[in-house]
């Protein structure tokens, strides 16, 4: 019924579906609606368990609308192959700003997806991949990205165990990357080596405005020249 009213609503901007069990039937019903709609803006689907076959509706409405801004998908086990379709599809869409994919079970591989995503993508400004289990070499693809992205702004890592090889990529492509003004790499075990190349990093960033390195056992307490730099530690 939702679904068939956002066919025919042409007012509605935002809408929050939280929490609401929705499945993968209502995920296809909303996303076909998504494929109609001229209005809509943001749109909250989190804790849904729309699985990755209604993140893969998801996708291909995103490839067809042309108003959506925000997407919030936490807590849908999307899956790997759930956001390899979302991936995809910021390769093609041109609209969407913010996107939060936290809790989905993504992995290394997922990771990499969404890495390449952000080296075509160029609309996305706010990336939210908390609790993913990206580990090392999810936070090393992510990293080569962001050498090449121009449009994010934001990151959130929190709790995806990059350690100290994770951190060391990541604060190397702080070195070139002159967009990104907030980072949370909050619980990632980076270590006393990820958080030394952290520090190095900042010598050279000022772009940077808020950083999260909390529990993370650097064994010291970060400092940065940059008086715009909040480091959370």
């Amino acid at each position: 019924a939702l679904a068939d009213a956002l066919c025919k609503n042409s007012m509605l901007t935002s809408l929050n579906l939280y929490d609401n069990k929705l499945g993968l039937e209502g995920g296809k019903a909303l996303a076909d609606a998504l494929c109609k709609n001229s209005t809509l803006t943001s749109l909250n689907l989190c804790y849904n368990k729309l699985g990755s076959e209604g993140g893969k509706a998801l996708a291909d409405a995103l490839c067809k609308n042309s108003m959506l801004t925000s997407l919030n998908l936490n807590s849908n086990e999307l899956g790997l192959e759930g956001v390899k379709a979302l991936a995809n599809a910021l390769c093609k869409n041109s609209t969407l700003t913010y996107l939060n994919l936290y809790d989905n079970k993504l992995g290394l591989e997922g990771g990499k997806a969404l890495a390449d995503a952000l080296c075509k993508n160029s609309t996305l400004k706010d990336l939210n991949l908390e609790n993913n289990k990206l580990g090392s070499k999810g936070g090393k693809a992510l990293a080569e990205a962001l050498c090449k992205n121009s449009t994010l702004t934001s990151l959130n890592l929190y709790f995806n165990n990059h350690k100290s090889e994770g951190g060391k990529a990541l604060a190397y492509a702080l070195c070139k990357n002159s967009t990104l003004t907030s980072l949370n790499l909050h619980y990632n075990n980076l270590g006393s080596e990820g958080g030394k190349a952290l520090a190095d990093a900042l010598c050279k960033n000022f772009m940077l405005t808020e950083l999260d390195l909390h529990l993370n056992n650097l064994g010291f307490k970060l400092e940065s020249n940059n008086s715009n730099l909040k480091i959370y530690q």
